[in-house]
């Protein structure tokens, strides 16, 4: 059993594995059964929630739901863990701090899946790179440009390419840049040539510093010919995209996000089989 915390703790051919698996999910019904997944989610969370939720349901098992801050306790976690893998088949986790989640790892033997850090979202960059290749053909020699300030889910993209081996570029005010990320602050110059453009919303303090780099259907039409538009839900329509980018063909569409379902079911199998 493995726990699926960073994208790069795995080989590219065992995160195609996992597609294989999200492929072929009918197969592992009542994959779960008789199995108990403990999950720590604060209330805040809806997509990524209800998905896990939904695919542990489906497959048979069983979800126990905690508050975070039920891990925030005098005890220390390597106890709590202790105590916990006695009942539990594998514990996914919404937190912070990545430090955390991989201290529950090592105190564990049951696997640990990271559902969302401040540093990272394998779960969300696997179930997006699983819909883009449904949807283009050559989607690991597209090229990738992320639109946002340094955050978790940049990074989570800077994951996602060393991991897959892709191209991605940054396009923000230079303070913004995340490490390791060739960054253009010239938008109009990073749109070109680009195939998938993905954004994230803007934490209030340094919005004003992006009211230039707003992704309109305009700015899509610099890119190549068929680039897709993945805005990070939530988008907010007027501050980091535009309402009009949104209405257009550009925009990946609700939909895209249906295989975060099937996508989490496999990353779940994978740890367990």
């Amino acid at each position: 059993m493995k726990s699926f915390i960073r994208l790069t703790d795995f080989k590219r051919e065992e995160l195609f594995d996992i597609f294989k698996i999200a492929d072929s999910i009918e197969e592992y019904d009542g994959f779960l059964s008789g199995k108990t997944v403990v999950m720590f989610f604060p209330a805040s969370s809806i997509r990524t929630r209800v998905s896990f939720e939904k695919g542990i349901y489906l497959l048979g098992g069983q979800c126990i739901l905690f508050d975070p801050s039920a891990l925030e306790k005098k005890e220390d976690i390597k106890d709590l863990c202790g105590y916990l893998q006695n009942w539990a088949d594998a514990v996914i986790v919404r937190y912070k701090d990545i430090d955390l989640i991989e201290k529950m790892n090592n105190s564990m033997s049951i696997p640990v899946v990271n559902a969302m850090t401040d540093v990272n979202h394998p779960c969300e960059m696997m179930a997006d790179l699983y819909s883009l290749s449904k949807r283009r053909q050559d989607y690991l020699n597209d090229k990738y440009l992320f639109v946002g300030a340094d955050g978790n889910i940049g990074r989570a993209w800077k994951e996602a390419s060393q991991a897959m081996g892709f191209s991605l570029t940054q396009s923000c005010p230079e303070k913004y840049a995340v490490s390791g990320v060739d960054c253009v602050t010239n938008l109009n110059e990073a749109m070109v040539g680009k195939d998938i453009v993905c954004t994230d919303s803007l934490p209030s303090e340094c919005r004003a510093d992006f009211k230039d780099y707003r992704i309109t259907k305009e700015l899509m039409d610099l890119a190549n010919k068929g680039a897709l538009l993945n805005p990070c839900p939530p988008f907010y329509r007027g501050e980091e995209v535009s309402d009009d980018v949104i209405e257009s063909d550009y925009f990946v569409g609700y939909d895209f996000k249906k295989d975060l379902l099937r996508v989490q079911q496999a990353i779940v199998i994978s740890c367990l089989k």
